[in-house]
C-alpha cells in the first residue's frame, strides 16, 4: 500500500472548482505541450474506438508513404459498409486526398483504399499499424484490427492511448491541417461536392477556440470524439468514448474543456509536482488531490 503526502505547494493559488462528472464512460482531458492529464475518468479502461481509429491511418499513411502517391481503389474499397467518400472501383486518387476524405469526412472505403495500397490488404495493415503505433507512438493497450473502426471484438484502445495518439500525430503539420479542416471541396468520379467536417464544436465553435477533431459512432462503441482547443497560449486534448448520444458528448467535452481553462494556466504547468507509480509518471494537479497520470 502506497502512502502519499501532498506538498502544500500543490494547492497554492489554485482555483476552487468542483471535477465536472459525466456520463460518459471513459474520458481523459491531455496538455498537448507537456502531455499531463489534468482530468481522467476510467482512461486506461478497454474500449472501442469507432472512427476515432482513423487518427491511427492517417497518421501513419502520412508518416510511411509520399503523398502524391496514386492509389487505385479496389471494389473491397468501394463495398465497405458505413461513412463514405463514394469512391469507384478502379479510380485512381492521391494518397493526400484520401487522408483527408478519411479525417475530414470519416470515409470508411478511404480507409481501406490506404491500408490496401500500403500494406497489400486490410489484414496485414493492421499487423503493421499495430507495430508503429506499440514502438513509434508508444501505445501499450491499442489493438486495432482494421483501417476504419468498424465494430471488431478485437479492435480496442483506452482514452489514455488516443490522448496519446492525437498528441504525436498533431507534431505533423499535414495532419494538424487537416485535423482542423472544417470543409474540403470533393471531386471525384462520382461525387463531386464541399464535404463538412462531421465535428459539431469545429464547425460552431461556440466561444471556445477548437483547433482539430474527430468523431466516431458504431452501436458497441457509442458516440466517441477526439478534439483540440486552444485557449490562451494553452492547448489540450480531449477524448469521450461510449457517450449515450452525441448531444452528450459534445456537452460534456465542452464541460471538460470549460473546467481545464477556467482551472489551470499554461504557465502552471511546469509547476505540478511529479512522481512514479509502477513506471507511469503522475501528477498532483494544482487545484485537486487527485492524481493524474501523465502520458
Amino acid at each position: 500500500m502506497f502512502a502519499f503526502s501532498i506538498p502544500a505547494s500543490a494547492f497554492s493559488d489554485s482555483k476552487e472548482e468542483e471535477e465536472p462528472e459525466l456520463l460518459t464512460e471513459s474520458a481523459i482531458v491531455v496538455d498537448k505541450s507537456s502531455g499531463l492529464t489534468l482530468f481522467e475518468k476510467n482512461a486506461e479502461q478497454e474500449m472501442y474506438p469507432a472512427s476515432l481509429t482513423k487518427m491511427a491511418t492517417a497518421i501513419y499513411a502520412i508518416e510511411n508513404a509520399d503523398l502524391d502517391e496514386k492509389v487505385t481503389v479496389s471494389e473491397n474499397a468501394r463495398s465497405v459498409e458505413g461513412t463514405r467518400v463514394y469512391l469507384e472501383e478502379g479510380e485512381e486518387v492521391s494518397l493526400e486526398k484520401l487522408v483527408q476524405g478519411l479525417l475530414i469526412n470519416s470515409g470508411n472505403d478511404a480507409g481501406v483504399a490506404i491500408a490496401e495500397h500500403l500494406s497489400g490488404s486490410e489484414e496485414s495493415f493492421a499487423e503493421d499499424l499495430n507495430e508503429y503505433l506499440e514502438q513509434e507512438v508508444g501505445l501499450e493497450d491499442t489493438n486495432f484490427t482494421n483501417p476504419h473502426g468498424l465494430h471488431d471484438e478485437d479492435h480496442v484502445t483506452t482514452a489514455a492511448d488516443l490522448a496519446k495518439l492525437t498528441r504525436y500525430a498533431l507534431k505533423d503539420p499535414d495532419f494538424k491541417e487537416y485535423f482542423g479542416a472544417e470543409e474540403l471541396d470533393w471531386k471525384g468520379e462520382s461525387w463531386e461536392t464541399t464535404i463538412l467536417s462531421h465535428h459539431r464544436l469545429l464547425l460552431e465553435d461556440k466561444g471556445l477556440t477548437i483547433t482539430g477533431g474527430k468523431t466516431g459512432y458504431v452501436e458497441k462503441s457509442g458516440n466517441t470524439l477526439a478534439t483540440s482547443a486552444k485557449e490562451d497560449g494553452m492547448e489540450v486534448i480531449v477524448i469521450t468514448l461510449k457517450s449515450d448520444s452525441q448531444d452528450i458528448a459534445y456537452s460534456e467535452t465542452e464541460k471538460l474543456l470549460d473546467y481545464t481553462f477556467d482551472t489551470i494556466e499554461a504557465p502552471d504547468i511546469p509547476e505540478m509536482e511529479a512522481f512514479s507509480i509502477k513506471g507511469k509518471e503522475r501528477a498532483f494537479f494544482k487545484s485537486s488531490s487527485l492524481l493524474n497520470m501523465v502520458n
